[in-house]
């Protein structure tokens, strides 16, 4: 046990994390080197939409050798969407890498891995990576990480940090900025020396905390997590003490532990080791697995509530299962099933409708995400726009859910971005100003977030950071203008003409293509104006035996706008869904046609989110 360290790398989004990791692995002679996989960059980034968008969404676990010690490495996401993932990890750890950017220093993600270090009592290395960047300051950025640690109210014990200043992508690392360095050497020393042996009694029954969980075909469930206690052999009598208090009894058929990124089948486990068990079917993270079901449960911290909310829908327009083949309520209700076992910020729930469901989480980049994942796997579902989930204080008034803003945006753009953040009910509570630069700090609505981030990269000319974190529920704001234009709507289903569109885009700008198949009530344009206009794209032109010289010549259009996902989900307004299919996004009304839609929005009254 003493021969074992468990850390997680935690850090704000694109500080070097999964590079650094992959610098670990390497130099500790896991892969040999003619393996393929020792030549890839963030090769613990496995999932496509991972490699595609450069981000980490998963927490995984790896292991690696150095000298006579085992040490399980755990890589975490940095975006405040994923900070669920975060959580439920610090069970499984003893210390943790705290990476910061030599040029950016400490950012708003920083603060919430670090404060769920300090509260879970992990022991913090304070990791200045990107030391070879043009406008790299590790000293500044110190005594920054420093005023984060004592803002934070660290104990003198965690305040007294060791550092290590790493390059991950040359693949050095130093204690002290002028000694040089060509490899990973100090910063592997400083985890053996500093990150304590895990906290675990190896005399006790077997107890394990799952903080993880994934599915084999073969051998069903397999739990991850922290032995805590005793030791665990493949075919022992073990119980699993649910949440809910209910008690399983069965057996451990198989137990894994890391090896690199593979999973290696051992006959043993002992205590303080990061494992996975097989044998029981229906565990959930946070549950217990021990060896006699007359124990007592580990106690799991509890993980921050969802703020933002949307609805699945049944795809229930005329081009419904065209493209996809998982089309029904069952089929999309067992997916969030799935989905919620192993994404612990995501909950579901069943509406009075019986093919629409609730589907709560942190942000709307979190849900887009399975979304896209769904999209992929061949099911098609209509999302709607996310809303924000209130709660409401003892007298009875309205809280909503009020986030910490933080931008880095070019001198000449602070006009623009300031009269934003005012339309959007935000509360400047800080201004910096250095160079060229302004460093805005905010608390602003929730609500006012969403479609924030496309205002910015236009205002700044796509210079502008943004990053932002959850801070308390507060009284509501009041209203906030929603977009301003109105949609070009379908009166009539068939094909996109072009001759049609020509005369479309005088009123307003394009979303589709000639030759794209088009229904009743789908949006196929951007109104210049505030209201809806119904309009027909379906429209060929007449025909006569007349010739005409330049008849049919003078057809320009204008490129469409295209959206991603979750520009899409941002952009659309409250009575309108996105379709998302294996192959097509669309945008459509709620009520397909026209007249129902005027009756509705006559008896439409204002609706709170239940919490």
């Amino acid at each position: 046990m003493d021969h074992i360290r468990n850390i997680a790398i935690i850090a704000h989004v694109d500080h070097g994390k999964t590079t650094l990791v992959d610098c670990l692995l390497k130099q500790s002679g896991t892969f040999r080197a003619n393996q393929a996989i020792s030549s890839e960059e963030r090769i613990m980034d496995t999932m496509d939409l991972e490699r595609e968008k450069g981000i980490t969404i998963r927490a995984k676990n790896a292991a690696f050798q150095y000298k006579e010690y085992h040490i399980n490495i755990v890589d975490t996401p940095g975006h405040a969407d994923f900070g669920g993932e975060v959580e439920r990890i610090m069970n499984m750890i003893d210390g943790v890498l705290l990476v910061v950017d030599a040029a950016d220093g400490p950012q708003a993600q920083t603060r919430f891995v670090l404060r769920k270090a300090l509260e879970a009592g992990a022991k913090p290395i304070v990791v200045i990576n990107k030391i070879d960047r043009e406008n790299a300051d590790p000293l500044k950025v110190l005594d920054q990480v420093f005023d984060l640690f004592v803002s934070l109210h660290a104990t003198d014990e965690q305040l007294d940090f060791p550092t290590v200043y790493t390059s991950a992508k040359e693949g050095c690392a130093k204690i002290d900025l002028k000694e040089p360095s060509r490899t990973m050497e100090p910063l592997f020393n400083a985890i053996i020396k500093h990150i304590p042996a895990p906290r675990a009694h190896a005399g006790v029954g077997f107890k394990m905390l799952v903080a993880n969980l994934d599915y084999s075909d073969y051998i069903g469930r397999i739990a991850f997590g922290k032995i805590y206690s005793g030791k665990a052999k493949v075919g022992d009598a073990a119980a699993c003490l649910h949440g809910d208090g209910r008690k399983t009894e069965g057996k451990i058929t198989a137990i894994f532990h890391f090896e690199g990124l593979k999973r290696i089948e051992i006959p043993e486990a002992h205590a303080g080791d990061v494992v996975g068990v097989a044998g029981f079917e229906d565990v959930f993270i946070g549950e217990t697995i021990t060896d006699n079901v007359t124990r007592a449960p580990l106690p799991f911290v509890p993980i921050d509530p969802p703020t933002i909310q949307m609805q699945f829908a049944v795809n229930d327009g005329p081009l419904a299962g065209l493209d996809g083949k998982l089309v029904t309520a069952r089929h999309i209700w067992e997916r969030l099933t799935k989905e919620v076992r192993t994404n612990v910020a995501l909950r579901i729930s069943q509406t009075d409708a019986p093919n629409i469901f609730n589907v709560s989480g942190r942000g709307e980049m979190q849900i887009a995400i399975l979304v896209e994942q769904m999209r992929r796997q061949g099911y098609e579902v209509l999302v709607s726009r996310p809303e924000v989930i209130y709660q409401k204080d003892k007298e009875g008034r309205l809280l909503e859910p009020i986030e910490k803003l933080y931008l880095e945006i070019p001198k000449e753009a602070m006009g623009p971005v300031m009269e934003n953040l005012s339309s959007r009910k935000a509360e400047i509570l800080q201004m910096d100003h250095h160079g060229n630069e302004v460093t805005i700090e905010a608390l602003i609505p929730m609500r006012g977030l969403i479609g924030f981030e496309t205002d910015l990269v236009n205002m700044t000319r796509g210079l502008g950071v943004m990053s932002h974190l959850f801070q308390e529920y507060g009284p509501d704001r009041g209203e906030i203008a929603a977009r301003k234009n109105g949609s070009l709507v379908s009166m009539e289903d068939g094909e996109a003409m072009a001759y049609a569109l020509n005369m479309v885009q005088e009123r307003g700008r394009l979303m589709v293509e000639p030759g794209e198949k088009i229904y009743k009530g789908m949006i196929v344009g951007e109104n210049a104006r505030e209201n809806d206009i119904p309009v027909n794209p379906c429209k060929a032109k007449r025909l006569t035996n007349m010739r005409s010289q330049g008849e049919g010549k003078g057809i320009q259009l204008d490129p469409p706008l295209k959206m991603s996902l979750e520009r899409a989900l941002e952009y659309i307004g409250p009575d309108e869904y996105v379709e998302a299919t294996p192959r097509h996004l669309r945008l459509r009304k709620k009520i397909l046609d026209q007249t129902q839609r005027k009756r509705a929005a006559q008896a439409h009254a204002p609706r709170v989110v239940a919490a």
